[in-house]
């Protein structure tokens, strides 16, 4: 049991640790993500007509997905794996990305935007004038960007480090990458998947 507390205590620690390493990309990306989000808000509910036709299509669009597919079949399990998976992959695509710096951040920005523009409803009401309704809308949307917020960071942290390693990241390189930035990448991975998974369970279960 004790050894168990211990190696639980490490883990953590180390996560920790990870996570200090990358605070200031991880800021850069939740501030990226926190910009988007209101522009694409503040766009639909003051009527901009593109954002909204934008807001329709991408929804319609979604009609047709095997994540609304397993919903309309009352399979919420089914629906909240594949979101799941969707998120994931679309985060580890996200921190490859990061090798590139600032390579990602238009992806930061827009998905933060559609997160935005979908804070409207089918006949363009305010899903947050309904209390229920936009508690339900806001806790999704941040379920869903805090591991995606965390996932960039740490891509951007990783591509920091290959071209202007700090001193912790001295040390033994993969493909010219430092092993140590790699771990700190997989530690913060040890929050990003669970919590994708937590935001999906949430999403198709909560209703």
């Amino acid at each position: 049991m004790q050894q168990k507390k211990s190696e639980t205590h490490s883990i953590v620690a180390l996560v920790t640790l990870a996570l200090h390493r990358a605070r200031i990309s991880i800021l850069t990306v939740a501030l990226t993500y926190l910009v988007a989000v209101s522009v694409g808000m503040v766009m639909v509910h003051t009527g901009n007509v593109w954002a909204i036709a934008y807001r329709d299509r991408i929804v319609s669009g979604a009609q047709s997905s095997p994540i609304t597919i397993a919903l309309k079949q009352n399979d919420r399990l089914r629906a909240a794996i594949l979101d799941f998976g969707g998120n994931l992959y679309g985060a580890i695509a996200n921190t490859l990305g990061g090798l590139g710096v600032l390579v990602p951040y238009p992806i930061f920005a827009y998905r933060g935007w559609i997160g935005g523009i979908v804070s409207i409803d089918s006949s363009h009401a305010s899903r947050l004038a309904e209390p229920k309704e936009a508690m339900y809308y806001l806790v999704t949307l941040t379920l869903q960007l805090i591991p995606y917020v965390l996932s960039g960071g740490a891509g951007v942290n990783m591509g920091l480090a290959f071209y202007r390693p700090k001193s912790f990241y001295q040390g033994e390189k993969w493909l010219g990458i430092p092993k140590e930035a790699i771990r700190d990448v997989f530690r913060i991975y040890l929050l990003v998947v669970p919590l994708f998974l937590l935001a999906s369970l949430w999403e198709f279960f909560e209703r």
